[in-house]
């Protein structure tokens, strides 16, 4: 009778068994509807928003086209963001840590606090839209 190496009869006896196991399932995203005005985007052409009239929260869309419901009240059904992120940093930031009293009482309170507000562009979250309904009622403004 044949002996088999113990670690051929072990890779035998694992390699069913890893075929036999499946990836573990993505999970379906969740299906949203939302209704809000649909309105360009200021700041980049060709971009689209709603703006919610309960709850005032604003979405960039992307997905399915809007351009013909700009400044109509709708309905839309798709997918919100993937998940939440929240970036944030040392405060006051390390340089203005550093130099402690050496530095500008009133410009250090402005870089602790953040600064002031300039120029930049604010992410909104994104909003993947499958279908768009008109409903009734007005948008403001």
């Amino acid at each position: 009778m044949t002996r088999l190496n113990p670690g051929i009869l072990a890779l035998l006896v694992v390699a069913p068994l890893a075929a036999q196991t499946k990836p573990p399932a993505k999970p379906t995203p969740k299906v949203i509807t939302l209704s809000g005005c649909v309105e360009r985007s200021g700041s980049t052409p060709g971009q689209y928003t709603l703006s919610e009239v309960k709850g005032g929260a604003v979405y960039k869309l992307t997905g399915t086209d809007v351009r013909d419901f700009v400044g109509r009240r709708v309905e839309i059904v798709g997918q919100g963001p993937r998940r939440f992120t929240i970036a944030g940093g040392l405060t006051p930031s390390a340089n203005v840590a550093a130099q402690a009293g050496a530095m500008d009482p009133t410009r250090a309170a402005v870089a602790s606090a953040g600064g002031s507000a300039g120029p930049g562009t604010v992410d909104l979250p994104e909003f993947r839209v499958k279908s768009v309904r008109p409903i009734s009622g007005a948008c403001g403004g």
